[in-house]
Formats: C-alpha cells, structure tokens, sequence
C-alpha cells in the first residue's frame, strides 16, 4: 500500500475513509470497530514504513484489547479533526 510510505498521506487517506462512512451513514461507533479491525490486520501483517507507524504498531502489540480499541478510536480521532 503506498499510502503507508508516508505518514501524512496515510492520515489524509483514512480521513478520507471516514468522511465517505459518515456520508454513507456509519455511525461512528462503528467507524472505531471499523478501525480496530484495520489496526489489528495492520499490525498483524504490515510492516510499518515509516517511525509513526512503528511506534503504532509496539503500542498495539503491548496494548490490551481495550487499549487497542482506544488507540484505534484516537486514530479516527486525530484524522477526523474538522
């Protein structure tokens, strides 16, 4: 996936992601659980391509589930910004 290479456009693409659920009616509960699944795939099976990702991915590995969600949620968080 390109769009890993750069943090930047990583976060630009996933905002993008949001606003499409959002304007399809997604609730954002089910963004965040969304999310989750997105970054538990990742961080299974991703390796990260830049610092931000890899710092990501050590979080997620030391995290509880609950802990992950909640990253996850940050991250949708942080993207979402309007």
């Amino acid at each position: 996936m390109t769009v890993l290479k750069n943090f930047s456009k990583w976060k630009e693409f996933l905002n993008e992601r949001i606003d499409q659920a959002q304007a399809a009616g997604i609730n954002d509960e089910t963004i965040k659980n969304i999310a989750y699944q997105i970054g538990d795939y990742l961080a299974k099976n991703v390796d990260p391509q830049n610092n931000e990702e890899r710092l990501l991915k050590e979080l997620w590995e030391v995290g509880t589930e609950d802990e992950q969600k909640t990253l996850a949620g940050l991250m949708v968080k942080l993207v979402d910004q309007k």
